[in-house]
């Protein structure tokens, strides 16, 4: 028996898939969601986050696997990877296309949620 949270959650998900293939060639991994989600959360608190930062979350992956997936979202155009005065250190902040994301990622929310 389906539950209206899990009809809800599938019409969600199915949403998203229709998204992926709107746009198949920026198909994001799950640590790259999970990185993204990371700059865009510390972004909109209006914090700035570190590369350093990010390649040190180990419960996503090793460095070298962090710092591959950063390199493959500035390569997509989700982030921007902006040098300190010095140059030794580069926040990361998201980028126009990554915000379009999140906003059609909330439109989806939003047409699954009000078809209950």
């Amino acid at each position: 028996m389906t539950t209206a949270k899990s009809s809800t959650y599938i019409r969600f998900l199915n949403l998203l898939d229709a998204l992926d293939r709107i746009n198949p060639g920026k198909k994001l991994d799950s640590i790259e969601e999970s990185l993204l989600d990371k700059i865009v959360l510390f972004s909109n608190a209006k914090q700035s986050i570190l590369v350093g930062d990010l390649i040190s979350l180990e419960e996503l992956g090793s460095q070298a696997t962090l710092h591959g997936r950063l390199k493959n979202l500035s390569a997509m155009g989700y982030i921007n990877m902006i040098s300190n005065e010095d140059g030794r250190k580069k926040e990361v902040v998201p980028s126009k296309a990554a915000l379009k994301r999140y906003e059609a990622l909330s439109k989806c929310l939003e047409k699954a949620v009000k078809a209950i």
